[in-house]
């Protein structure tokens, strides 16, 4: 069979290092040729105690910082613009982001904006941004949202709504994995951004036009690592090794997807953020079964090959293993691992109400950007189907 063309594009340099951050400094220092550093990040963070000394580190190598704290969840076209006005008013020349997936979606955007008139309203879809941007470093805190490699920002644009920037100018120039920085992750946490990793890995292998042999490849990796990794990460969340599996699991599956796109799983968890603020990775986590047996129609050959992947009990479909018995041994096990996390696991367990099912059937129907991706075509009594089925 000969291959499909494709395109594959990741950042240019990642670094995995226990306890890394508490020298990033110096990492900065004979990296780049700059001095004035944005830091963004959030105000629970600089109260756990994490960013004082990574800054203090980086003052003691020579870098003047500006601390930028005030990222929330879900994190509005406001927030953006006010990372924006600080940094510029600090005359700052390399942006550092250094939290969760919110943390890094504004330092990237940021980066961008401070170099560029072109307004943010400008920059949404896909590779719509003009212009370069600040040298830029993400520094994830999370093993989730793959945002450290990926090229996408994703910003609550109304009261419910959330849009996408995807341009190739959002991928960081340096990303440093210190899965330290994850160990005081709470367990509902750690449960919802594995979890959120695992369905990028999923959505990655499975999507509609992009998949390609290198995505596969990371994707098989990460849900490899992810699910080896979740359960025990959720229970005893010091352990070293499990959290440097999680957070490299998470970087791969960002790179398969930001080169093989996710799909209906995140189409209908925006939604829920958007109305519900429910975190990103628990509404990919809620709906992930669902879809899964809605997309399984199709994509049952693909879920037999992750079943084998993730070492599902049964013949594997290597040895001759029946796709259809090994996609539902897939779909059960993925399910078995998110109830095991201690993750919630109804719509109806975080606050959403039956009678809002439709209106967020409809508002799904707007992530076009992703069904685009999904490997059934969605309509919009599927989403509500869907929704019902979480619920």
């Amino acid at each position: 069979m000969t291959m499909r063309p494709f395109e594959f594009r990741t950042v240019p340099a990642m670094e995995v290092a226990w306890g890394g951050a508490q020298r990033l400094g110096e990492i900065l220092k004979a990296r780049f040729e700059a001095s004035n550093v944005l830091l963004v990040t959030d105000a629970g963070l600089v109260k756990a105690g994490l960013i004082a000394p990574v800054a203090e580190n980086m003052k003691a190598a020579g870098l003047t910082v500006t601390l930028f704290d005030k990222v929330v969840a879900d994190p509005p076209e406001h927030v953006v613009q006010a990372c924006v006005e600080e940094a510029r008013k600090a005359g700052v020349d390399l942006v550092v982001g250094l939290g969760g997936g919110s943390s890094l979606d504004i330092a990237k955007l940021v980066a961008v904006l401070l170099t560029s008139g072109q307004p943010l309203s400008e920059m949404y879809g896909i590779g719509n941004v003009t212009g370069g941007r600040l040298p830029m470093v993400l520094v994830p805190t999370t093993a989730g949202t793959g945002s450290e490699v990926t090229n996408i920002s994703i910003i609550t644009t109304g009261e419910t709504t959330k849009m996408g920037v995807v341009s190739p100018q959002l991928y960081a120039d340096y990303v440093l994995l210190d899965a330290e920085l994850t160990v005081g992750l709470p367990q509902i946490h750690t449960a919802a951004t594995g979890i959120d990793a695992m369905v990028h890995a999923i959505e990655a292998y499975t999507s509609a036009h992009k998949k390609n042999p290198l995505s596969d490849a990371l994707a098989r990796e990460a849900l490899r690592l992810l699910g080896a990794n979740l359960v025990t990460a959720c229970q005893d969340g010091t352990n070293r090794a499990t959290r440097e599996a999680m957070l490299l699991g998470a970087t791969l599956a960002g790179q398969a997807f930001a080169n093989s796109p996710v799909a209906a799983v995140h189409a209908l968890a925006y939604p829920l953020g958007g109305h519900y603020h429910i975190p990103h990775g628990l509404s990919n986590a809620l709906m992930l079964g669902p879809v899964l047996r809605f997309n399984a129609k199709a994509a049952a050959p693909l879920y037999a090959e992750l079943a084998d992947v993730l070492g599902v009990s049964g013949v594997r479909l290597s040895e001759g293993g029946d796709a259809a018995t090994r996609s539902s041994a897939f779909v059960a096990h993925m399910e078995q691992l998110m109830n095991d996390s201690g993750a919630p696991r109804r719509l109806r367990d975080v606050g959403v109400t039956g009678n809002s099912l439709a209106m967020l059937a409809a508002d799904a129907m707007k992530q076009t950007r992703l069904l685009v991706n999904n490997p059934v075509e969605v309509r919009e009594e599927d989403a509500l189907a869907l929704y019902q089925e979480a619920f």
